[in-house]
């Protein structure tokens, strides 16, 4: 396997390929807009919209990037979290979840696309790997929330 094959393995097992850990495209299967706008009382966290709306955020940031185009959505890291508007609409959410698959599918197309030399231009690589844990560690915080409202399932 070469390194451009590696790094879609890993791509697809922290979007939709299930592997030792959850996927976020299972993490946010099936989840309401009204569970997806859920914030538990008193507790400092963001709801799984907010770390959906941060997902997509740097993901097109990067397919922006990797393509040579201009992002003119500069937002600093707290304002990424509300890029899209929360609402208790499921249509709403549906376009929120249709978005972070298309810049999957968007990144995951220019990575099969890329040569080893593309790679290593521009950190490249490493741009893809800390977007690649960014996205475990978001992943993670919303099997978290999905745990406290009960919407995740045990597996003893």
């Amino acid at each position: 396997m070469n390194r451009i094959d590696q790094l879609i393995n890993v791509l697809d097992s922290t979007y939709d390929k299930e592997s030792w850990y959850a996927p976020l495209k299972n993490a946010i299967e099936g989840i309401t807009a009204e569970q997806a706008t859920w914030k538990p009382n008193g507790e400092a966290t963001k709801t799984i919209w907010e770390n959906v709306n941060h997902l997509i955020y740097y993901k097109e940031r990067l397919v922006a990037n990797i393509e040579g185009r201009e992002w003119p959505h500069n937002l600093d890291g707290d304002q990424t979290f509300y890029l899209t508007d929360q609402s208790k609409e499921e249509q709403d959410w549906k376009k929120v979840v249709d978005r972070v698959e298309k810049a999957h599918n968007s990144l995951r197309d220019l990575l099969s696309k890329a040569s080893i030399e593309e790679l290593d231009k521009n950190s490249l690589e490493s741009k893809l790997l800390d977007i690649f844990l960014h996205d475990a560690y978001h992943t993670g915080q919303i099997i978290q929330i999905r745990k406290m409202q009960g919407l995740w399932p045990s597996h003893r």
